[in-house]
């Protein structure tokens, strides 16, 4: 399921990535731990060089930290001191163990074919009520960047469908600008939703 190319970049480019992007967490993480219970249970996918990671352990929530990319465990171990765990999105096994899932932007390479079903295993990781937050660039349909990584480049009503069609409910959501590893600075599409239940 993960696209070759794409995962490629990242074994190769992970010290420039870092570089560039590995140095502050997100501003969409505090005020989606904010919803959070202590000590909640956090699965975050597409960790990068664990900048993310660092804060939800600073903040004291109990993190399980992955990654598609050997290089990119590989660094949030050198720089943050935390063991990620190699897995891709196709992976996620758990049931029920987690209170969130946090997913900043990797879930953009999700092939458009694909998306059902990691969403379908996002909730099933969920708890009873937990909460996913992701972002996403938007656009007019799967493609490739200028760096020849895959993109599913949806639109906010084609994300808001399948997260529904997945069993979820927007808590919060919202467009803004921002730049990309390939340099293009675009819109793009945060959301934070929670699981339905029964």
């Amino acid at each position: 399921m993960s696209d070759a190319a794409t995962i490629a970049f990242y074994e190769a480019n992970a010290a420039l990535y870092t570089e560039k992007f590995g140095q502050r967490p997100s501003p969409h993480l505090d005020p989606f731990l904010d919803l959070l219970e202590p000590r909640a249970a956090i699965l975050e996918l597409g960790c990068g060089s664990g900048q993310d990671s660092a804060r939800i352990v600073e903040r004291g929530f109990d993190l399980d930290a992955t990654d598609g990319s050997q290089a990119m465990v590989a660094k949030t171990k050198e720089l943050r001191g935390i063991d990620a765990k190699l897995m891709r999105f196709e992976e996620i096994s758990a049931v029920n163990a987690y209170d969130a899932v946090w997913a900043h932007a990797c879930l953009i390479h999700v092939a458009r074919n694909n998306f059902h079903q990691v969403l379908s295993a996002i909730h099933r990781s969920l708890r009873p009520e937990g909460l996913h937050f992701a972002n996403y660039k938007l656009g007019a349909g799967e493609g490739r960047d200028p760096l020849g990584r895959l993109h599913n480049f949806p639109n906010e009503n084609w994300l808001e469908n399948a997260y529904v069609a997945a069993g979820f409910t927007n808590i919060e959501s919202g467009t803004y600008r921002g730049e990309g590893a390939d340099g293009v600075i675009r819109d793009w599409f945060a959301l934070t939703v929670r699981k339905l239940v029964g």
